[in-house]
């Protein structure tokens, strides 16, 4: 079973893998990378998609013991036997904005992808399937040593799950427009 770490694009998912990797000597297998180097990659107007349901079967048959899974399609591509625990990654809605720009996204995407982290759809579809074995972290306030140090913690005593409602802060602040088209 692996350790898995997921969470929209621009949490840290993957500073904080190779972080995890260092610590516990443990490979990583990055979704995106497996799906690209499969071809599983499909060029959609300004995004790529994957075929999850192929990923899905192909991750299915990889043996992922004492390794760490890394990729926002986690909950999406792998199964409740295959994973010992998951860690989901939140992030401010605001903060994650200047991290899209930064890197370039349309606003379309920028709108996607915060609305997502707004809503909170990987964290409900990773609880969902994975119940017990899923966490999440709010990692907008922490250094880098910190998240570690709380995934290490989680790993370790399977507790310490953060409360994360972004819905509630952006209802607050009167911008629901601003994450989300109508």
């Amino acid at each position: 079973m692996s350790i898995v770490i997921t969470g929209n694009p621009g949490v840290g998912k993957h500073t904080i893998t190779k972080k995890i990797s260092e610590k516990l000597n443990f490979p990583i297998v990055d979704i995106n990378i497996v799906a690209k180097e499969l071809g599983l990659f499909e060029k959609n107007e300004n995004t790529n998609d994957v075929d999850t349901k192929k990923l899905a079967k192909i991750l299915g048959e990889r043996k992922l013991n004492d390794t760490i899974v890394v990729g926002h399609l986690a909950p999406y591509v792998l199964e409740k036997n295959q994973v010992k625990i998951i860690i989901i990654l939140r992030r401010n809605p605001y903060d994650l904005e200047l991290v899209y720009k930064e890197r370039n996204y349309l606003e379309i995407k920028i709108k996607e992808n915060t609305g997502s982290e707004v809503l909170g759809i990987i964290m409900h579809d990773t609880i969902e399937k994975f119940e017990e074995k899923a966490f999440q972290i709010d990692v907008s306030k922490k250094n880098i040593q910190q998240v570690v140090e709380k995934v290490l913690e989680i790993i370790s005593k399977k507790e310490g799950n953060e409360e994360v409602d972004w819905l509630n802060l952006v209802t607050k602040n009167n911008d629901l427009e601003k994450f989300f088209t109508h």
